[in-house]
């Protein structure tokens, strides 16, 4: 096929795949009737527990520890548990009431049955024995998107933080260190659709210069993709970020860290973490989902833009004829 052929082809693709994965406001159902969601992931469960109060960072460490051994932290006595966490006895009494509960033993029994549940959903030992390292690395990355495709069930969230961050010119987008990879991905695809995205991956006095730059020039929004270990200079960050008049949209593997209570809004998605290092098909799922949505808020705009793209692209005869 000519080149001017395969690149007319291959925008009128793009164009229509564009159209075709737009995402429908809300869930499946009649018009302006909410979907039936799916039953949460035990993990769900436990985070909906602990969800939207403060808790001070050796509460948030209790938190995190009955998230990660939920079937066996919700069996342990109050001494097991402070000794599992490395905190005092009257930490987790304080904790089990912060989160709404008259004492850990109320907690406690709010956990058993999660746990049990969780507990009727392993596969038996035979299977689990089967399994090597590797596949059980992709099972953990299997439930995480499973996790990620519940908290779709309603696209409202994802639709109205797409339009805000489609709204910001420019628009910053934070990684450091390991989410770098993360952000980079996110700020190279959104130039496709955006006219200013600007990329901060250092930290410090770099990422301050950057941030101010940002918000004296028009922008209102930071995207922040944070994946463990959480640094301190992603906190600075952010606190400098709405220091200077930006608000903070933030992407990370949970909702009960220190960051989060720095964010303006906040999407989880899980990380593998079953390999030395981590992996991330749940966040860049959510990635996706949400350059889709930043897409959907301005349909003419990310038209006129790709449509310029494959302009550039076959001038300057960027792609290979496969």
């Amino acid at each position: 096929m000519p080149s001017g052929q395969q690149a007319r082809a291959s925008q009128a693709s793009q164009q229509a795949r564009a159209q075709a994965s737009a995402i429908t406001p809300g869930g499946p159902g009649k018009p302006g009737e909410r979907p039936s969601a799916a039953e949460p992931a035990p993990a769900d469960k436990v985070r909906a527990l602990f969800g939207g109060h403060r808790l001070s960072p050796g509460q948030r460490r209790i938190a995190q520890y009955i998230t990660d051994h939920l079937t066996e932290a919700a069996f342990l006595s109050i001494t097991d548990l402070a000794e599992r966490v490395g905190v005092s006895q009257p930490s987790v009494t304080r904790f089990a009431s912060s989160v709404g509960f008259s004492g850990y033993p109320a907690l406690r029994e709010a956990l058993q049955p999660i746990a049990l549940s969780a507990v009727a959903n392993v596969p038996g030992a035979r299977e689990e024995d089967r399994r090597n390292e590797l596949q059980a690395a992709v099972d953990a990355e299997i439930g995480n998107l499973e996790s990620l495709r519940r908290a779709f069930t309603d696209t409202d969230r994802v639709l109205e933080i797409g339009r805000e961050l489609a709204r910001s010119v420019p628009l910053t987008i934070l990684g450091l260190r390991i989410s770098v990879s993360l952000a980079e991905y996110f700020a190279y695809a959104a130039q496709r659709i955006h006219p200013d995205v600007r990329l901060v991956s250092r930290g410090g006095s770099v990422a301050y210069d950057a941030l101010l730059q940002s918000r004296e020039a028009g922008g209102t929004w930071v995207l922040a993709f944070a994946m463990p270990r959480h640094s301190k200079e992603m906190l600075a960050a952010m606190r400098a970020a709405r220091r200077a008049g930006l608000r903070v949209a933030l992407i990370t593997d949970s909702g009960l860290g220190p960051l989060a209570g720095e964010a303006d809004v906040t999407l989880t998605a899980g990380t593998g973490s079953r390999l030395v290092f981590d992996s991330y098909a749940a966040p860049g799922i959510l990635s996706a989902a949400l350059l889709q949505a930043m897409a959907d808020a301005d349909p003419e705009r990310t038209q006129l833009r790709l449509e310029k793209y494959e302009q550039a692209a076959e001038q300057h005869d960027f792609f290979l004829d496969d």
